[in-house]
């Protein structure tokens, strides 16, 4: 005795949509995202801010409403210096969001503000891992790098910013002064 028809397409119709409406990127996001990603490498610098500005808008969309006001709290509490605050919500995004890189990167600033360098790395990994041309939780590791003395691997991070934005707005500047702590060149 199965499951009539009529029942197992609504089971499968309901699942379908789910993938579609749930996802964190679905296939029309990211075509975008690589599209925008193409053009940030081959943009002048007044291009490269407004294309940039359209990834960080796409990373930020979490495709829930209750997400999105985790993630604008989470950012409101750190922009005021409320570190404690933000670990908070941005823990709660990603317990009930695991697969929105976003939250996985912002709650990693917020560990880096509270000085707490394991967790962020921990927590920029899974962001890279969910989204791996994400340039400023790059340039977050790299950060951490330069703070627990690690320059050489910071450089590697920062050089990757730049070949994903080549006109990140901190990257050249770190990369400049991270030449001069490692000498720059590869044996």
């Amino acid at each position: 005795m199965g499951i009539p028809n009529r029942i197992l397409n609504c089971i499968v119709a309901a699942g379908l949509a789910a993938a579609v409406f749930f996802s964190p990127a679905g296939a029309a996001e990211q075509d975008r995202l690589d599209r925008l990603h193409g053009q940030l490498r081959e943009a002048d610098p007044g291009h490269a801010r407004r294309i940039a500005g359209e990834i960080e808008l796409e990373w930020s969309k979490s495709g829930s409403p209750a997400m999105n006001l985790l993630l604008k709290r989470g950012t409101d509490a750190l922009e005021a210096g409320e570190t404690r605050a933000a670990i908070e919500h941005f823990t709660a995004l990603t317990d009930h969001a695991p697969d929105f890189a976003e939250g996985w990167h912002r709650r990693a600033l917020a560990f880096a503000a509270a000085e707490m360098f394991g967790p962020a790395v921990a927590d920029l990994e899974r962001a890279l891992a969910l989204s791996p041309r994400h340039y400023d939780a790059i340039a977050a590791l790299g950060g951490i790098l330069v703070e627990i003395d690690r320059p050489d691997m910071a450089r590697q991070a920062f050089e990757r910013v730049l070949a994903l934005h080549p006109h990140h707005p901190e990257a050249a500047r770190v990369l400049a002064h991270l030449q001069g702590r490692t000498g720059g060149a590869e044996l």
